[in-house]
């Protein structure tokens, strides 16, 4: 792991939309660079491109540049064009739908059942699900690792895929979960390939690589070792251009030529009046498969996007060892985040067989997907937290990721709570009051890092956290949260530790108050402002001088005891106070007591002086009214 210092140096520049903003949500989408929207505007204004189905000299500008960033994209994603083509797709879905149409007209013309059988592992995206549609029931979810290579090796059998089954069929599996981040192994598609069981060697492999691409060179240097089919999403690597790609290894790329549907540009001859024929380019696998015109404004931006990639960061090796080290560094300070009574803040969502999470970039990618804990053990929603970090100008994703097998296995999801939740009136990428479910969410947030990430950003994210989540042990649901006391700096004095609002589970609004920081005033017993700074759900280690004492009070209560303190009179604390101890001995003689209150005509100093007998601890007022 190795942070590069270089992206500080040049992100001011580079991404001035990230100015003031904390963006961690790069598995979603990564951020373009000025440099390359400037490279590209240069192109379209210094060329004029044409259709590329045309003859004319603009066409023709257009066919070189297409052919030129195929070669390109291949050679960048480590892929020799003379085993593998590139298909230029809308994106990853898009491509792994044209895979699944393909597998599915084979079956209907050569397979006995007329489907495909279709096998995908647990962590797949939705739309890596989806081609299970298309098998009429013949299809399986591997749910573990362990169960692929069993069934690799031979020592395990699935309903509906017999070892001597002919019937084509599909290994799907991501290369590195969307949800979690967790890379799986890429050593299966070699294993299925030189497998001697009838049923394998009618099994091509599906690699979903729209998430590992983002942070680490893909390796296709060995093609018998390479998936048959991968997929991939451009945008998810450079920013722009909005584009996806379908990798085909050329000894496997005989299973889309059954495909029925073709479009304009993927056929050399057709007849409609009298006869329905046609036939199919076949001059190059791409030619078939890229039905009407090109995006080649897009394929143009995506030429540019790879020079400026490399003119940036040189190489994915150098983005993923800078990655690796600030997902590492976000993993840790999520992990040590505690409340007051000790309990964790977050949970964090990993593979549970690795003892070393966060540390090797083979197993792990730049994401981090967790959900919040309030002291009592209880959820905070997810959609809690995006909102409030979006106030923030922090942006991280949350809700199921589209990743039901993630959400289920990791959160322990059972079917009959999906239906729960979904007759509840839950519904994916909605907030609602249904996303926590018996006590259990239905989904997580997610942060995830990019090429441009730096550690401010995972700093401030941090940050947010203390500030927001903390819960000190003297709160109350529902109440403004904790008023505390400073003692004179004389006495052991503990860390202030920030305080959450205290909202129910089906709150969809979590609203951040207003906190101040003011000096007891001994000879008036009333606070006044001492620091001009304002704490939002204080999340601040405040510390006093030596000799002073200080109160941190919510909005609200300046209120209340501005209230109570008309014509002079200097008014009671509204609410009872709590003992801490500094040790055992002292917690278990500690007992809550009332507020020492200032009797008319008697100096403040006398209530000060006996909240002093209350030696080494730290006061906490619990706010009477919500904010």
């Amino acid at each position: 792991m190795a942070y590069n210092r270089q992206v500080e140096a040049f992100r001011e520049e580079e991404y001035p939309m990230m100015k003031g903003k904390t963006y961690l949500d790069h598995a979603g989408t990564t951020i373009y660079a000025k440099s390359l929207i400037d490279k590209f505007s240069k192109e379209m204004v210094e060329n004029l491109f044409g259709n590329p189905h045309s003859a004319s000299a603009p066409a023709q500008l257009s066919g070189y540049v297409v052919d030129s960033v195929r070669e390109k994209a291949l050679r960048f994603l480590g892929a020799d064009p003379a085993h593998f083509d590139l298909v230029f797709t809308a994106n990853a879905t898009a491509a792994i739908k044209l895979v699944a149409e393909s597998f599915r007209d084979l079956a209907l013309e050569s397979s006995t059942s007329g489907s495909f059988w279709y096998g995908y592992h647990k962590d797949a995206h939705t739309s890596l699900v989806g081609p299970r549609e298309h098998t009429n029931g013949q299809h399986h979810c591997f749910t573990s690792d362990q169960e692929v290579e069993d069934w690799l090796l031979g020592h395990r059998s699935l309903s509906g895929r017999r070892e001597d089954d002919e019937t084509p069929g599909i290994l799907a599996f991501p290369g590195q979960s969307n949800m979690t981040g967790r890379r799986l192994p890429l050593s299966w598609s070699k294993k299925l390939r030189r497998s001697t069981r009838i049923s394998h060697q009618n099994t091509y492999s599906l690699l979903d690589a729209a998430g590992l691409a983002t942070t680490t060179q893909l390796d296709f240097s060995d093609p018998d070792a390479s998936p048959d089919f991968t997929v991939l999403s451009f945008y998810k690597i450079f920013g722009f251009p909005d584009l996806g790609a379908l990798i085909v290894r050329r000894k496997s790329a005989h299973i889309l030529t059954w495909r029925k549907y073709f479009g304009g540009g993927t056929v050399s001859s057709l007849t409609v009046i009298h006869e329905a024929s046609y036939h199919r380019k076949d001059a190059t696998i791409h030619d078939g498969l890229e039905d009407g015109t090109l995006p080649f404004h897009s394929i143009v931006a995506l030429g540019c996007a790879i020079d400026v990639h490399h003119d940036l960061y040189g190489s994915m090796t150098n983005i993923s060892k800078h990655t690796m080290f600030l997902t590492r560094r976000l993993y840790e300070g999520l992990s040590n985040i505690r409340h007051s009574n000790g309990r964790p803040v977050c949970e964090i969502y990993h593979d549970a067989t690795n003892i070393h999470p966060y540390t090797d970039a083979a197993t792990q990618g730049a994401t981090v997907a967790f959900n919040i804990l309030r002291s009592d053990g209880s959820y905070v929603s997810y959609s809690t937290v995006e909102q409030s970090a979006n106030r923030k100008d922090i942006y991280v994703r949350a809700g199921g990721l589209c990743n039901p097998g993630g959400i289920a296995s990791y959160l322990k999801v059972a079917p009959w709570h999906f239906k729960r939740a979904w007759s509840a009136g839950h519904r994916c990428s909605e907030s609602d009051n249904t996303e926590i479910i018996n006590g259990k969410p239905t989904g997580v947030v997610r942060a995830s890092l990019g090429a441009m990430s730096i550690l401010s950003d995972v700093d401030t994210f941090l940050a947010f956290m203390l500030e927001t989540f903390v819960e000190d042990i003297g709160q109350t649901s529902g109440a403004v949260g904790p008023v505390v006391v400073k003692v004179p700096g004389s006495w052991p004095i503990r860390e202030l530790f920030p305080i959450n609002t205290g909202l129910k589970q089906n709150s969809r609004e979590q609203p951040l108050r207003r906190y101040e920081v003011y000096d007891y005033e001994i000879d008036r017993g009333r606070p006044r402002t001492s620091h001009s700074t304002t704490y939002h759900s204080p999340a601040h280690h405040l510390s006093t001088g030596s000799n002073d004492s200080a109160i941190v009070m919510s909005a609200t209560e300046v209120k209340y005891w501005d209230d109570t303190n008309k014509g002079g009179d200097h008014g009671t604390w509204p609410e009872k106070w709590e003992r801490r101890c500094s040790n055992e001995n002292e917690k278990a003689k500690s007992k809550s007591e009332s507020w020492p209150t200032e009797e008319k005509g008697k100096k403040p100093e006398k209530t000060l002086s006996k909240a002093k007998s209350f030696w080494g601890l730290n006061k906490v007022v619990k706010g009477r009214t919500k904010g």
